[in-house]
């Protein structure tokens, strides 16, 4: 017997932009009026920071990253003639500890009239140090394939940097209510791709799906994927999952109606065709969509078994990498 299993959206070698960000700001899943119907992010930090998963998203140590993620704060120094100077100081992610515990040295929460002190929690670290090192080592089975669908085509926090050359940081504390910014990097807008796909395990198959972290998993693209993975409904002999996530569906309507004898179908599809192909900027402007239309009518031996349908595509061009397509049909017939 064969287990399979499928794995989405992992982070096996962490999210640093996002983790960073959470530590000392406080995390929000949500963004502009949705806000005031969720708690904000510092409520969401203080539930986090006692939360060792948390803390097992720290950019892992061990991995060669492409960019090495960094937290980087414009500070004031003094220098020994008294003149106060202006640094940009970059730190990866062991020594960036130090700067999560001076930032939180002083963080509390109000339980019932009662401060209780919130720091970064070394013993907490420790063991998610710990829980990486297991999860470096694991293995799968020989009898389980596994298969990895992550999130891609979205700016995605990599590298965090506090302060600025005009308003350098003074104090560690003020951290909590600084406003970073990001340098990002292709991913799922909360795990970079680099990391999601990098699961250390002997995978079937892995798949980047243009799509949000928690959104991908409605991603309809995305159960398709599994469903062919998991051998589920009718198989289709030309589906390969592994370059066709190129195509994106971004609409789908259909409509079935009787009207006067008369049975009508509408359909209405659309995708987006992803390319590395890069777009000749200069003749953008000078490119018109491509229309193509097509016509079928079969007639029977009596007027009950005629049929008519006609369909249209649309492939507009490419933009950015991506070139959009429609599909209109409709199709009548005599509703015996």
């Amino acid at each position: 017997m064969t287990l399979k299993l499928c794995l989405i959206y992992n982070c096996p070698t962490g999210a640093p932009g996002y983790v960073t960000s959470a530590f000392l700001n406080g995390m929000s899943f949500v963004e502009g009026w949705e806000q005031n119907f969720f708690i904000s992010k510092w409520s969401m930090h203080q539930l986090l920071i006692e939360c060792p998963s948390i803390y097992e998203l720290m950019a892992c140590r061990n991995f060669h990253w492409e960019h090495i993620p960094l937290l980087e704060i414009w500070r004031e120094k003094k220098a020994a003639d008294g003149n106060s100077h202006i640094i940009l100081e970059s730190y990866q992610s062991e020594e960036s500890v130090e700067i999560y515990k001076e930032a939180l040295y002083s963080n509390t929460v109000n339980y019932n009239g009662e401060m209780i002190p919130l720091p970064f929690n070394l013993e907490i670290l420790k063991m998610a140090n710990e829980t990486c090192k297991i999860l470096s080592r694991a293995k799968i089975p020989s009898q389980v394939k596994f298969y990895n669908i992550y999130g891609t085509n979205l700016e995605t926090p990599h590298s965090v940097c506090y302060g600025s050359d005009d308003a350098p940081v003074t104090d560690l504390q003020e951290l909590r209510n600084i406003q970073p910014k990001y340098v990002y990097v292709d991913g799922d807008g909360t795990v970079p791709a680099e990391s999601a796909k990098a699961d250390g395990l002997n995978a079937e198959a892995r798949v980047g799906v243009p799509g949000e972290h928690r959104g991908i998993v409605c991603e309809h693209h995305v159960f398709r994927i599994l469903k062919h993975w998991l051998k589920v409904g009718d198989p289709d002999p030309f589906y390969n999952p592994i370059n066709d996530y190129v195509i994106l569906p971004t609409a789908y309507e259909m409509e079935r109606y009787k009207e006067k004898g008369l049975q009508v179908t509408s359909l209405k599809e659309e995708w987006e065709i992803i390319s590395e192909e890069q777009d000749d900027g200069d003749n953008m402007a000078d490119r018109k969509p491509l229309v193509s239309s097509i016509s079928v009518s079969q007639s029977g031996d009596d007027q009950s078994s005629r049929a008519e349908a006609h369909a249209t595509v649309i492939v507009h061009p490419q933009n950015e990498g991506k070139q959009h397509v429609e599909l209109n049909a409709m199709s009548v017939s005599v509703d015996a």
